[in-house]
């Protein structure tokens, strides 16, 4: 395991100092996380305010430290080994309704909060997020969606804060919205963006019907999705097809590994019982891409991401009882990319 990095830097204790805010350090992000999981950060501050958020990230990285940022805590699976650097957990969460259905959110907003206020409102676009976990700022990195919509359908554009210190102005289409993902998800470099506030354009709609329509998604959710400590959906769907169908058809609903089972009413989520770890968890992601591609040569990407350390721990936590539980995978599937961290 590395060694904590000295911090705070000179420009980030200065920030620190004009905004007083307070640096935790070794804090457990378990926390932090939908899943309640996740090691220590070296050292973590919760910001508030954009211009605050903007100004910690940049003089961190003026000082060379990595900055991780934690929005709601969704979709993200934090390392047992923890964060190196500094973890910056978004709340800012200032929102402001426009005229022409124009809403302004700051990125630490809540996705579902702003959902329901634009319905209230009488706005539509954005509806289909109310239930959804996670941030302004972590919707946008991944185009999150449900029911049929999703980020790419109603988003304008985004202020960013550029790794060279410069913030800027983004619209919608230079962000290369796709399925889950964005040309900030996919950025090259450690160091990306982050998203500081979105502007988003909604269309007018009865609040009455857009309430209705709520409902109904709520009632949906509960039905078809479990409650509990979850990271989110796992795995994307691939073409044509549902994740949650092929873990189920490869026989792993209900599989477990250390505190961790696959949902039995959903086999995308997997539910952290009390004691999870996040080896638990990879190890049943590597079951189940296992088992996918040797049944249906598909290879489940995974949707989440995943944040800290990891090296030396790949090992099978659950010392090969899984597979000897659920019969057994030989083939290897390919292994790509997961992703940079992120700030669900």
């Amino acid at each position: 395991m590395s060694r904590p990095m000295a911090l705070p830097g000179e420009a980030l204790t200065a920030v620190l100092r004009r905004w007083g805010l307070t640096l935790q350090r070794g804090v457990p992000l378990a926390r932090f996380t939908t899943a309640r999981i996740g090691g220590p950060a070296d050292a973590l501050v919760i910001v508030e305010e954009v211009p605050a958020l903007a100004e910690v990230v940049r003089a961190a990285w003026a000082d060379g430290i990595p900055v991780t940022l934690l929005g709601g805590g969704s979709n993200v699976l934090v390392s047992d080994r923890g964060v190196r650097g500094l973890v910056v957990v978004n709340r800012a969460r200032e929102l402001r309704f426009e005229r022409d259905g124009r809403v302004w959110a700051a990125s630490g907003a809540a996705l579902s909060t702003l959902a329901r206020l634009c319905a209230e409102r009488g706005w539509a676009g954005l509806e289909w997020g109310v239930g959804i976990p996670g941030t302004v700022g972590g919707a946008v990195v991944g185009n999150a969606g449900a029911h049929g919509g999703d980020i790419a359908g109603c988003l304008e554009s985004v202020e960013l804060l550029l790794p060279e210190g410069e913030v800027v102005t983004w619209s919608a289409a230079q962000l290369e919205l796709g399925y889950r993902t964005s040309r900030l998800k996919t950025w090259p470099h450690p160091r990306r963006p982050v998203v500081l506030t979105a502007r988003f354009a909604l269309r007018p709609a009865d609040p009455e019907v857009l309430l209705e329509r709520i409902a109904a998604f709520h009632a949906y959710r509960r039905r078809t999705q479990p409650g509990g400590a979850s990271i989110g959906s796992m795995f994307r769907n691939p073409p044509g097809d549902y994740a949650g169908r092929l873990i189920e058809a490869a026989g792993l609903k209900g599989a477990r590994c250390g505190g961790v089972v696959i949902s039995p009413l959903h086999a995308n989520f997997f539910i952290n019982e009390g004691n999870g770890t996040a080896a638990d968890v990879r190890a049943l992601m590597a079951e189940a891409q296992r088992r996918v591609w040797e049944r249906f040569g598909v290879l489940l990407e995974p949707e989440i991401e995943m944040i800290g350390e990891w090296e030396d721990e790949t090992a099978d936590p659950c010392g090969g009882a899984l597979r000897r539980e659920v019969g057994g995978a030989r083939g290897e599937p390919p292994v790509g990319p997961v992703g940079h961290p992120g700030a669900g």
